[in-house]
């Protein structure tokens, strides 16, 4: 007898259907695992033997086979132990094998036969709503899966209660729907004192979703700037909170099925690897630039990064996602970042102060900054220096404008820009920011008046402009304009924008 049960194997945000097929036949005891199983997969026959065991029931005296197809996909994680001892009991006639079929089954067992959570359950309950099949996962997710709507999900505890449950005698519950985490509280602009120009900067990244270095002395307040961002960035819709959550799910940083609506930050140690920030690993898994999906990546001390480390961020940068390729697999995750960095101007932290500085300036700062790649700074919209702040700046009382005032201002710019690129022909809603204007949106949207233009095409031939370094400018000009409440972009919000834009160091 052959039985079935479905399952998924994840690849990147995409869940792939695959049948787990349990053969029992006459011949000499073994229990084999094919179908490119990973060593978890592999290692799932002593899990699923124990877990058995544990029921009071024995493997039969015969040749079981467990199949896992396509065959020729490769098969990675824990989650495959509850439908491989499913298809077993199946087979064995302890379970109805038709029963099964309705549904698609993700877990992993513990020895005593508990079903414990694994990564990637949100994106298996969306692939079964979209096969119109239910869901069987741990009761510890049962809350994660219950954001696919439309499904039946059986969330159990442990081996037996589902048993029980599909022949009739026990009744699991219903898991409660996932809650929406409320807004955290974070650092306010009302702390930053001094800084106006490094604040405008940071409004316009914000309300334009374009990417930002701040140069500046040790303790010039960088790091504080930085962390004031989420708090003046507008929520994320539901759509977007359900693709963060997406990625979340796979990273198994998904926690009792909470979904925020909070953009994410993440802050990652300048001593990470290449695979932690893009993705990657035996078992690919999503980065740091992933993890930060619709959200900020902070980079503190840029310079100190290993600089092949910093160059693989340019090709997530432009396109918004990331692919990272293996001999076995090519998997693809969604990269949609705002990138703020932060980096001293010269190794001591001090270049232009003569009590403070070292000995090698100006040459150290020329050393110092050419670390990072002119490519790498020529995606980075707004460049700014923050001088480092006073005694008389701290003494001074809070600035009268904090992050809720800013914050209106985000959201009314962010709400034009939505509008306006909703009612282009052509173009999906997803585009929210001008961040993302491009071709012919750019033509339509951005183009300066004849004052402007001239203006710009003087900067761009004195400051050298690649066609990447002039596209973005005109990106940044559009959202000062849509702060300023401004129809078209004019010269002066070219003039501001020019303010904001240097040409990379030479090493």
């Amino acid at each position: 007898m052959v039985a079935l049960v479905s399952t998924v194997a994840y690849l990147g945000l995409e869940a792939r259907s695959v049948e787990v097929q349990c053969q029992v036949a006459p011949g000499m005891p073994a229990f084999a695992v094919v179908g490119l199983p990973d060593k978890a997969v592999g290692e799932s026959r002593q899990r699923v033997q124990a877990a058995l065991s544990s029921l009071g029931l024995a493997l039969p005296p015969k040749r079981i086979t467990i199949n896992l197809s396509p065959a020729d996909l490769p098969k990675e994680g824990s989650h495959y132990d509850l439908p491989i001892a499913l298809a077993l009991l199946a087979a064995m006639g302890v379970t109805d094998a038709e029963q099964l079929g309705d549904y698609v089954a993700v877990g992993e067992l513990a020895l005593d036969g508990r079903i414990i959570s694994s990564p990637g359950v949100l994106l298996a309950a969306l692939h079964a709503s979209g096969t119109e099949r239910g869901l069987i996962c741990p009761a510890s997710q049962g809350a994660e899966a219950r954001w696919a709507s439309g499904i039946s999900v059986l969330a159990a505890p442990d081996l037996i209660s589902l048993l029980n449950h599909l022949k009739g005698t026990q009744v699991l519950a219903v898991p409660a729907p996932g809650e929406a985490e409320p807004r955290k509280p974070g650092p306010d602009l009302a702390q930053v004192k001094g800084q106006e120009t490094a604040k405008r900067a940071l409004e316009i990244a914000a309300a334009g979703g374009h990417n930002l270095l701040m140069t500046g002395p040790p303790g010039a307040g960088k790091s504080l700037l930085a962390a004031c961002l989420p708090g003046i960035l507008p929520q994320l819709t539901a759509a977007e909170a359900l693709e963060v959550s997406m990625v979340a799910s796979v990273a198994g940083t998904l926690e009792d099925g909470r979904i925020s609506r909070n953009r994410p930050f993440r802050s990652p140690h300048h001593s990470a690897s290449m695979a932690a920030l893009t993705g990657g690993g035996l078992k690919v898994r999503p980065g740091e630039v992933s993890l930060a999906h619709l959200g900020v990546l902070f980079l503190d001390e840029l310079p100190e990064f290993q600089r092949p480390v910093l160059d693989s961020l340019r090709q997530p940068l432009e396109t918004g996602e990331v692919s990272v390729a293996r001999a076995n697999a090519h998997v693809t995750f969604p990269a949609r970042v705002q990138l703020i960095a932060a980096m001293n101007p010269c190794r001591c932290g001090h270049l232009g102060d003569p009590a403070l500085a070292c000995s090698r300036a100006p040459r150290c700062a020329a050393d110092y900054q050419s670390r990072v790649s002119g490519p790498l700074l020529d995606r980075i919209d707004l460049h700014v220096d923050v001088d480092p702040v006073s005694a008389a700046d701290l003494s001074l009382p809070p600035p009268a404008e904090g992050s809720a005032e800013v914050g209106a201002r985000v959201a009314r710019a962010r709400e034009v820009q939505t509008a306006r690129l909703a009612g282009s022909a052509g173009e999906s809603t997803t585009m929210r920011t001008n961040a993302q204007l491009d071709g012919a949106m750019l033509e339509e949207h951005a183009t300066p008046d004849e004052a402007g233009r001239k203006l710009l095409m003087q900067a761009a031939e004195a400051m050298r402009l690649s066609a990447r370094g002039y596209t973005r400018m005109l990106r940044v000009a559009r959202t000062i304009a849509d702060l300023a409440g401004a129809e078209g972009v004019g010269r002066i919000h070219i003039a501001e924008a020019l303010s904001y834009r240097r040409q990379p160091p030479r090493a």
